[in-house]
Parts: C-alpha cells; sequence; structure tokens
C-alpha cells in the first residue's frame, strides 16, 4: 500500500432544502388555509479520527467530499428530511489545516474524535409558519439557507512512542525487524526505506510500545537534500529518539552530527528532544574498535553510547528497555529521579 502522509481535499456541506407554499383546498373541509411544509436542513461535513488507518492514500483519488442536500418541503405540512453527512475518516494523528497551510484547524490525535468541518445549510421556511391573524393567506416561504464550503489540507503524524533517526543505512530497518514483528525492506544500499514503518515492541504481556522507522536523514536534508526532513513529523510526538550510528564507518563523530544538524535545523523542538545514543552493527568490529568508536562517540556527545547489533541481537532488549523507561516517564508512569545513565538528553557542549 503506498504511503501517503499529505493531501489537499475540498469539502462542502448540504444546502437546506426550501420551504413551500401551498394551500389546503380539500372537499367538504370548510376552511383551508396556508400547510407548506418546511424545508429539511443539509447535511453537515464532520472528520473523525479511526483506528486501523496509518495513511491518507484514501484521500489520493477522492478529494471533493459534498453532503447532501436537505428535501424542500411540501403541501400539507411536510416536511423535508434533513440532507445525510459526509464524513471523512482519518487516521489518528491527522491534522487538519486550514488552505494556507499554516493555520491549524483541529489536531486528531485520539481515536473517536469527532469535529465539524462545514455546517449544513438550515431548511427554508413554509407558507404555513407566516400565518397570522393580519396575514391570513401568506403567499411566500424562505429559501434554505446555503452550505458552507472549504480547501483544507491533511497532514499525517503518525502516532508512535519511540522515533529511530539515523543516516541511510544505519541499520533502522533491521533494528526495528529485530525489535518487532515489523518486516520492513532490509538492502545494503541508501535509502532502502522510502517512507515510516511503524512496528510494535512487546517486552511483556503488559509492556508495549509503538516504535516509528523514517527514511535516513542526510548532510543537506533541511534544505532539501535526499528525502529531505519531510518525514521528521512522524516522530514528533515520540517520548524519545534512538540514534543510530553505523558503527562500521570510518567517521563515526561525523555520522552522529550529520543527524544532530538536522534535527536541529528542523525545529519543532525535536533537536531538543530526548535521546538514547547507540553504536550500531558492533557485530562485525572486534573488541578494540568497539572501544575506541564508543570513546570517540562519548567524547563528542557527552553520553555513553549503547552498543548494539540489529543482526545478532546483541544489546537489543537492553536498548528497548531503556526507551520504554522515557515512555513511562512521558505517561507519568516513573518519576523523574528514575535516570538511565545510558539515556540523557542532548548534550549542550557541541552546536550545529
Amino acid at each position: 500500500m503506498k504511503f501517503l502522509d499529505e493531501c489537499k481535499i475540498f469539502v462542502r456541506s448540504g444546502n437546506g432544502g426550501g420551504g413551500a407554499v401551498s394551500f389546503r383546498r380539500e372537499k367538504y373541509i370548510e376552511y383551508g388555509g396556508p400547510d407548506g411544509g418546511d424545508g429539511g436542513n443539509g447535511g453537515d461535513v464532520w472528520i473523525e479520527a479511526v483506528d486501523g488507518l496509518n495513511t491518507l492514500i484514501d484521500f489520493r483519488y477522492h478529494q471533493h467530499f459534498k453532503a447532501e442536500t436537505g428535501v424542500h418541503g411540501m403541501g400539507r405540512n411536510r416536511h423535508g428530511h434533513a440532507g445525510a453527512d459526509a464524513i471523512l475518516k482519518v487516521p489518528v494523528g491527522t491534522q487538519v489545516f486550514e488552505e494556507d497551510k499554516e493555520t491549524l484547524i483541529i489536531d486528531m490525535d485520539q481515536a473517536g474524535q469527532r469535529y465539524l468541518l462545514a455546517k449544513g445549510g438550515n431548511g427554508g421556511w413554509g407558507n404555513d409558519r407566516f400565518k397570522g391573524p393580519v396575514n391570513q393567506a401568506p403567499r411566500h416561504a424562505n429559501p434554505g439557507a446555503p452550505g458552507e464550503e472549504r480547501w483544507i489540507w491533511l497532514r499525517l503524524k503518525l502516532i508512535a512512542d519511540v522515533g529511530l533517526a539515523g543516516l541511510p543505512n544505519a541499520g533502522k530497518s533491521t533494528f526495528l525487524a529485530a525489535a518487532s514483528a515489523a518486516r520492513p525492506k532490509i538492502a545494503d544500499y541508501p535509502f532502502t526505506t522510502l517512507a515510516p514503518n511503524l512496528g510494535v515492541v512487546d517486552l511483556s504481556p503488559n509492556e508495549r510500545f509503538v516504535i516509528a522507522d523514517i527514511p535516513g536523514l542526510i548532510e543537506g536534508a533541511s534544505e532539501g537534500a535526499g528525502l529531505g526532513v519531510r518525514f521528521l513529523g512522524h516522530v514528533e510526538r515520540t517520548a524519545t529518539l534512538i540514534h543510530l550510528v553505523d558503527g562500521t564507518q570510518e567517521d563515526v563523530v561525523g555520522a552522529w552530527r550529520t543527524v544532530r544538524t538536522e534535527l536541529e535545523a528542523y525545529g519543532e523542538e525535536l533537536g531538543h528532544k530526548h535521546e538514547i545514543l547507540a553504536l550500531n552493527k558492533v557485530d562485525a568490529l572486534d573488541p578494540d574498535t568497539r572501544a575506541e568508536k564508543a570513546a570517540e562517540l562519548e567524547a563528542a556527545a557527552g553520553v555513553k553510547p549503547r552498543l548494539v547489533s540489529g543482526v545478532s541481537g546483541e544489546g537489543v532488549q537492553a536498548l528497548l528497555r531503556a526507551a520504554f523507561q522515557e515512555v513511562r516517564r512521558r505517561n507519568g508512569e516513573l518519576v523523574d529521579d528514575d535516570v538511565d545513565e545510558h539515556a540523557t538528553a542532548p548534550q549542550g557542549e557541541w552546536r550545529p
């Protein structure tokens, strides 16, 4: 299934039905009079966040959504029924913006959340509403009120507890496959991951969280290089970031700084989000090389990196435990005194 996380759509609520002009003329009925019914209200346009969706692909080929018009009133005081509502079902985490793409209308961050995008027009009154002692035979009725219409943007930010960050080929997809039941594409070339992947990590029957793997960042991503920072919005809501650095490359410090630079440039407080630093692919390193590269990273980042391998599974469970600790802390299940010495916030000595 193709991943789509941003789209522009048009919504329009239904017009109200017009009121009827009618008079009662029945044989053997002594008194007649106006009996025009009211028109029905136009349908509303709602947006609803539902579970089970993780992309906006449903809006790729269906971009115009219109609610039904209310039925006109009829004689014998018969009122028209209201038009049917149009309901847009979107994934949890979808943000709705005005046409300018900057004004946030609503953030659909909870399953079952509903929001009225466009209210239907009111139905018009029939001539029965206007009768009185002075005007006993009104010959006019109200037309239905027009509906509302607008263009809006939908932008999806996946709901995940932990995010994976790193350069292309840092081993993020392999780590995701080792940590969860997700089966992302894994290959020995850059940009294997072209869209975010989600995986559910089960540490125990009562310990579960969602981890998100986004396409790798390269130098200049904030200016549009590579896949840019388009997908970083999917880890904005996470409790922590797991920053994987490929231990098999020559300059591990440069790799770490490249990603940190792009996180800082993205803004949205992502550069200051809690980070767990990990040296990946240590199964391919001898003990001396491990120690040397870990020391280089620690000197630059100010925090001791964890040694992990998505292939052999070394250090994966301990790293996931540290990440789950931050998820619990964000949810208020842990006090701030429970600090993991291997998982601290990004240090302030180095600035991109």
